[in-house]
């Protein structure tokens, strides 16, 4: 069963549509070539620079989310909150708000989302628009309760490097809290920002800072063991 599940790999990336704006108020729209250029994206990101169960305390987190997966039902379980994720986001991905891609090499969920959807230029504040996207988040990580969520905020490359990293941590934070106060176990969430410092596209053009310009969320299974 493992096996079968464990390669299925569900990306789900649409293109940014219409006036995409960087950090520092420009804004210009995105032609279909560098639309085109958004799909396929998520895939590239390093998961184990990201990642650290330690910083949680395995033993308590294994606690808190009532015993780890074991065996196939690692595999099973991920494949089906990917299943779940894309069924009850794909508005949002339609729109190019997000994108959901699941990872067969290590069961990892990788669930990006736009920071111009999200937030205003220069600002960690939750557009109100946004949050009933958020809710449904945190209902299926509620529903999917066994796994970690560390939310990771990234810039684009324009401005100071302090600047960037600052905005990336609030935001961050700030999805993180949001998760919270909709009963999302806090033990099983993290947060940290990268500022600029983790393009996945060229900053030299606006279709590249677009896709820098994310919130993403890292779901992994909580393995017993």
């Amino acid at each position: 069963m493992q096996a079968r599940h464990t390669a299925i790999a569900f990306l789900a990336v649409f293109a940014l549509a219409g006036c995409a704006t960087n950090d520092l108020g420009d804004s210009r729209s995105l032609n279909k070539t560098e639309k085109g250029a958004l799909i396929g994206t998520a895939s590239g990101a390093a998961l184990g620079a990201i990642i650290n169960h330690k910083n949680r305390g395995k033993g308590a987190l294994i606690g808190a989310v009532g015993g780890g997966l074991t065996g196939a039902g690692v595999g099973y379980y991920m494949d089906r909150q990917a299943q779940d994720l894309l069924r009850q986001l794909q508005p949002e991905i339609q729109r190019g708000e997000i994108s959901v891609e699941k990872r067969a090499s290590d069961n990892a969920i990788l669930v990006s989302m736009t920071a111009n959807t999200g937030f205003d230029n220069n600002s960690s504040a939750l557009k109100p628009a946004y949050l009933p996207t958020l809710d449904k988040l945190a209902r299926l990580l509620n529903q999917y309760g066994k796994t970690t969520v560390t939310v990771i905020g990234h810039t684009d490359g324009l401005g100071t490097v302090e600047h960037n990293q600052v905005l990336s941590e609030q935001r961050a934070q700030s999805v993180l809290d949001y998760f919270a106060s909709r009963n999302v176990n806090p033990l099983r969430l993290e947060s940290y920002g990268r500022g600029k410092t983790e393009p996945r596209a060229d900053n030299a053009t606006e279709a590249g800072r677009a896709l820098n310009r994310r919130v993403e969320l890292w779901i992994l299974p909580v393995v017993a063991g």
